[in-house]
């Protein structure tokens, strides 16, 4: 999922933001990225043979979460970008939806780790 993220950012800077614009691009690429979650996480718990709690999903999915926020604070910290840019990202009020992200890490898990279609 790193790797889509990453090619989903590359894309969005050169393809979707010269074309639509910042705002837009921001909201098409966190569909796009959201939508691309949803798909690897359905596969991957479609073609695994393992049994998994409602606990357990949920701690995958907290951890993969946590895992995301914390490298993008991470990547703000060593850019030199204030916190309060990054926390920015998450106010759903001035119009951003990144917060689709992380809550789509969340909840993928819970929504298809109980065997998929068995």
């Amino acid at each position: 999922m790193a790797a889509v993220a990453v090619v989903n950012g590359v894309f969005r800077e050169t393809v979707i933001v010269p074309r639509t614009g910042e705002h837009a691009g921001h909201v098409l690429s966190t569909g796009l990225l959201t939508a691309a979650i949803a798909v690897i996480s359905y596969a991957f718990f479609a073609t695994t043979d393992a049994e998994y709690t409602r606990a357990e999903l949920a701690a995958v999915g907290a951890g993969w979460t946590v895992l995301t926020v914390g490298f993008e604070f991470l990547v703000g910290y060593v850019e030199g970008t204030p916190v309060s840019v990054t926390l920015g990202q998450y106010d759903v009020f001035s119009g951003q939806v990144w917060i689709l992200v992380p809550l789509t890490l969340f909840v993928t898990p819970l929504l298809f780790g109980r065997r998929v279609g068995r």
